[in-house]
């Protein structure tokens, strides 16, 4: 039986994002009944698959000891269906061995194996960026010697940007390659919070490092990036090792490495001293990943929330039908597919630019950190509320609300904090072009029908006009409200979301997009109230 998450990605990609009529006029069609079939079996893996052990490989956790790290007992043979069926590949290049399916279709299946075990999917995700990464700056040899094994999951990709004293800031990172010849380097340094740095699931893995070759200049701008894999073409060791795994509030099963390079070869990915463009590659892959993670936390303890409310009956009914957990369950429903739509309309961009549509770049670079930040501080909220809807059952570990907030935490941190998200926004995308990518989004906006749409799109284009002129004469003034900039736009464009939807299939998204409309648009007009506060004279 396909999963209501499912069946929301199955509509929101035929009918609200338009992925059939956009592969059409790229000359690669994908008929709805192809997406459908593709979404049904990456939820049936999804369910029988990461579903039913998840919960006790979060008791189990990743384990290190004497140098080895292995992960919850289930993980390598799930992994291993995982290569069997060939997901890895789904929205990899053709040349390389991938499927070549669009990348939205990648998305859905982050948000169903995200749902399903977080700390397994975490894995998949970041090779995803890898191979991205490694898709637009290797070498054509480079290419032709890592590719084809990570497409297929055979090795995996970590991204070794953390250091003990160079976390946000990673112009002061000290990791260092030195020479070898032959286009070959050495790696020193010791890179922290390294997820799948070290594992049980695959005999290989291939390490996106970033380090200072002996002349660089200081700072951001004296940043390479390097290629290492744990064992060397000839099969042996490279001289790397995991140090040791965290201990973490949630995300139990993902092994979160301190990763030493102790002399380990490796190659130059692009160009001297500018890594931190290539690596951009891959953390901006992840941070749409990370964002979509937010949705699935949100769907994961919906899923349980409304299980529980279904058979928990107190004063004589199920507590489903008493008017407080109503609305609990309403509000966890709408901003999750709010989320999810949000998720495919950001991951679209990607495809309608890989088809040649420049403009769609723009869009991309303008809705990614929203998404990020947006979508994964709802996963916490959601999941929070979660835990409500269960009571003191939710705060114990039984029922498995409890793993959802622990698990949900992390996203709003890792791949770029949200307030970094926020800065981002502001600073790099809506002063770069001077608002006009966001402008003409709100005009979308305001094509919908709906007079609170367009009465909250105005506003918030007022707020864009009122901060852009703020970040020209008082940067830190301007970047004090960048979350609540942040938090304006993300509330309106999952009303904007939802009221596509409803458009498309009024009978089954009408009501839940008028909850949205009603209930939760109004939280856009209190942030933007904030930012008036803060900027006024």
């Amino acid at each position: 039986m396909t999963s209501t998450a499912a069946t929301d990605l199955i509509f929101g990609l035929t009918r609200v994002v338009g992925l059939p009529a956009l592969t059409a006029r790229a000359g690669a069609p994908l008929a709805a009944e192809d997406i459908a079939q593709i979404v049904t079996e990456a939820d049936r893996f999804c369910t029988e698959v990461l579903l039913p052990n998840a919960a006790a490989a979060d008791r189990h956790g990743a384990v290190y000891a004497n140098g080895v790290v292995t992960t919850p007992p289930t993980y390598p043979a799930s992994y291993a269906h995982w290569i069997e069926g060939g997901w890895q590949s789904l929205s990899a290049p053709e040349a390389h061995g991938g499927q070549g399916l669009p990348a939205s279709l990648w998305i859905a299946m982050t948000e169903l194996g995200m749902a399903a075990d977080t700390s397994f999917m975490l894995g998949p995700l970041l090779t995803a960026g890898a191979i991205d990464c490694l898709v637009h700056y290797a070498t054509p040899d480079q290419a032709a010697r890592w590719l084809p094994s990570m497409v297929t999951g055979e090795w995996t990709g970590a991204m070794c940007l953390t250091e003990p004293g160079a976390g946000s800031d990673l112009g002061v990172l000290k990791a260092r390659a030195e020479p070898l010849g032959d286009g070959k380097y050495a790696l020193h340094g010791e890179k922290i919070f390294i997820t799948w740095g070290e594992h049980d699931c695959t005999d290989n893995i291939l390490y996106l490092v970033l380090a200072r070759l002996p002349d660089a200049p200081p700072g951001s701008r004296g940043i390479s990036l390097f290629a290492a894999t744990k064992l060397k073409e000839d099969g042996t060791r490279n001289a790397l090792r995991c140090g040791g795994i965290e201990r973490k509030m949630g995300i139990h099963g993902s092994p979160t490495c301190v990763m030493l390079f102790e002399g380990a070869e490796a190659e130059m990915v692009g160009e001297p001293h500018r890594g931190l463009m290539a690596m951009f590659a891959m953390m901006n892959n992840a941070r749409v990943g990370v964002g979509t993670q937010g949705v699935a936390h949100g769907a994961a303890a919906l899923r349980l929330a409304e299980s529980y409310a279904e058979m928990r009956v107190q004063g004589g009914r199920p507590i489903a039908q008493h008017p407080d957990v109503q609305r609990m369950l309403m509000e966890m429903r709408a901003i999750t597919l709010a989320g999810r739509l949000l998720a495919l309309e950001t991951a679209v961009c990607v495809d309608r630019h890989a088809y040649g549509d420049g403009a769609a770049d723009r869009r991309l670079q303008l809705l990614t950190p929203i998404l990020k930040a947006w979508c994964t501080d709802r996963g916490v909220e959601t999941a929070s509320t979660g835990i409500q809807v269960h009571g003191g059952m939710g705060f114990v570990e039984d029922t498995g609300a409890a793993q959802m907030l622990r698990d949900a935490r992390i996203a709003p941190i890792y791949e770029g904090t949200n307030g970094i998200q926020a800065i981002d926004l502001l600073v790099r995308k809506l002063a770069k072009d001077g608002g006009a990518e966001m402008r003409a989004l709100l005009d979308e906006v305001r094509r919908i029908d709906d007079a609170r749409l367009r009465a909250a799109a105005d506003r918030l284009g007022a707020a864009t006009a009122m901060v852009l002129d703020a970040q020209g004469r008082d940067a830190d003034a301007a970047q004090s409200v960048a979350v609540a900039y942040l938090e304006a736009a993300g509330w309106l464009l999952g009303g904007w979301m939802l009221a596509r939807a409803a458009a498309e299939d009024a009978e089954a998204y009408g009501d839940l997009a008028e909850f949205y409309l009603r209930r939760l648009l109004p939280r856009a007009a209190g942030r933007v109230a904030e930012i008036e506060g803060a900027l006024a004279d």
